[in-house]
């Protein structure tokens, strides 16, 4: 005869392995990771579609004039900065007639 579980005793709870418990937790980081790309800044992609704004350095040119022109003295530095990482700058100096890539104002 069989075995006759006891009155108020349920199945019996579930217990992973090794394996199953690696794979729990990769479905989880997946799932943060998606969830993370969901709420995460647009990127350039996200740009609208069209020609990138340049402008080319005139003698007596800076950075802050030209950064100025663009969003005032209002966000001057952070435009500098955006301004050194698009044109992949070390420093803050610019020749006349060099072509600079310009972030898009939003």
């Amino acid at each position: 005869m069989g075995r006759k579980a006891a009155k108020g005793h349920g199945a019996a709870p579930i217990r992973l392995t090794r394996r199953g418990r690696v794979v729990v937790f990769c479905f989880l980081l997946a799932l943060a990771g998606g969830l993370v790309a969901l709420v995460a800044a647009p990127g350039q992609a996200a740009d609208p579609p069209g020609p990138v704004p340049t402008v080319i350095v005139q003698p007596g040119d800076t950075l802050w004039g030209i950064a100025s022109e663009r969003r005032g003295w209002r966000g001057r530095d952070a435009m500098v900065e955006e301004i050194r990482r698009l044109n992949h700058l070390d420093g803050y100096s610019i020749d006349a007639g060099q072509r600079l890539i310009l972030p898009r104002t939003r």
